[in-house]
């Protein structure tokens, strides 16, 4: 099956492409390195009547550390992140997680603005981020607006944008010295989307955690406040106090009423908090 047929615009600049996205009244798709939008295209998932191609948009490829977090426009690829094309915030963690996403091939043209935009809840980058505590900024013709990347994820393969919005980039605090990263998903085979997916950040010296578990049907659940699954409290020897039971509840109360995929999402967050821990 082949797309239908649809105009095609390459703006010179960022108001011009925000300028044909207000102008099409919803009617229009954005495309940067096209590796989720070519496949609906051409399933016919998506019939647009424009495509807007801002893959040339110097804008959008900056790659900074400004006030202490790192800033990505939304045109840094996944392999810009992998090779340290890009700078680095959090130790490693988002060069280990851009290494691990599908394969080389779609490393290098994805970005990771448009995974976000795809808002795919098996996508590496919405679980990754929310667990880093990154932030995602709006642009429109009428300003820019920042919100946590759990929250602009609302449901599956739907987001927070607006008509005429596209992201414009993604802001992620630096990791803290005495902060644990852990990051684990399981894939039918190597490449595939995962359908399970566990990050955590543990500081133990903070006495703080964020929990996300990704690669479910609907938003990842975020766990802010984790102390519970880890008896109460969340010290040294956070590896051992990890209760299976409670995550298990915990995935229950969120509508998982699968045993088995329930299982198999605990499994996957136990390898992340023991990821951390080592």
């Amino acid at each position: 099956m082949k797309p239908a047929p649809f105009a095609y615009e390459r703006p010179r600049d960022l108001t011009a492409a925000l300028s044909m996205l207000a102008a099409s009244n919803g009617s229009a798709k954005i495309i940067a390195g096209g590796q989720s939008l070519g496949p609906m295209l051409n399933l016919r998932l998506v019939q647009p009547e424009l495509i807007v191609d801002i893959s040339g948009l110097a804008e959008l490829k900056r790659a900074e550390i400004s006030g202490g977090e790192l800033v990505l426009g939304a045109l840094v690829t996944h392999a810009d992140i992998e090779d340290g094309r890009a700078a680095d915030v959090t130790r490693g963690a988002m060069r280990g997680v851009a290494a691990n996403i599908a394969y080389r091939a779609v490393r290098n043209r994805g970005t990771i603005g448009g995974s976000l935009s795809h808002a795919d809840p098996a996508a590496d980058w919405i679980s990754a981020l929310a667990a880093l505590g990154a932030r995602v900024t709006l642009r429109s013709l009428a300003g820019t607006r920042t919100m946590p990347v759990e929250t602009f994820v609302v449901g599956a393969l739907e987001s927070a944008l607006h008509t005429g919005e596209i992201v414009e980039a993604v802001h992620v605090p630096a990791r803290s010295a005495s902060a644990h990263w852990g990051y684990a998903k399981s894939c039918r085979k190597t490449g595939e989307f995962a359908h399970a997916i566990g990050a955590v950040l543990i500081d133990p010296a903070a006495a703080s955690a964020r929990i996300v578990i990704g690669a479910i049907d609907t938003t990842p659940i975020v766990i802010t406040d984790a102390a519970e699954l880890f008896g109460g409290r969340i010290t040294a020897d956070y590896k051992q106090r990890f209760d299976l039971r409670v995550a298990d509840a915990l995935l229950s109360r969120a509508g998982i009423d699968d045993a088995a995929q329930r299982h198999i999402h605990v499994s996957v967050l136990r390898r992340a908090v023991q990821v951390a821990a080592a």
